[in-house]
């Protein structure tokens, strides 16, 4: 099992920026971040696919969150940009083997999470 590592987050006011950081110990077809506000489900956020080396991102955040990697430190990092009250959340960074990776079932390994929270 890959252990995660997370780092980052914090608060900040709307349209501000943070930065969240995950180091991964093992290797695994994706790995990916998921959120979860109170009261809600786990929701997917962005993943990255070793095999072709692609990212995904949910509706949600695309145009305002990058996912980027750093192989050498094997660390996958989410920049996040125009914040808004609704990115909430604790981030979870997961790493699977499932080719489903926008389902949090697909992901076997979890990080312990890192909250984020966006006030108005």
């Amino acid at each position: 099992q890959v252990q995660l590592a997370e780092s980052g987050g914090g608060s900040v006011q709307a349209g501000g920026s943070l930065r969240v950081g995950c180091v991964a110990s093992g290797s695994s077809y994706a790995l990916g971040w998921f959120r979860q506000a109170p009261g809600k489900e786990r929701e997917f956020v962005a993943a990255f696919i070793w095999n072709g080396r692609s990212v995904r991102y949910s509706d949600s955040v695309r145009g305002r969150f990058t996912l980027s990697i750093d192989d050498a430190k094997r660390t996958v990092s989410l920049q996040m940009n125009f914040l808004k009250p609704e990115d909430t959340a604790v981030y979870y960074c997961a790493a699977g083997e499932s080719r489903t990776w926008w389902e949090s079932s697909a992901y076997d390994s979890w990080g312990q999470g890192t909250q984020v929270t966006v006030s108005s």
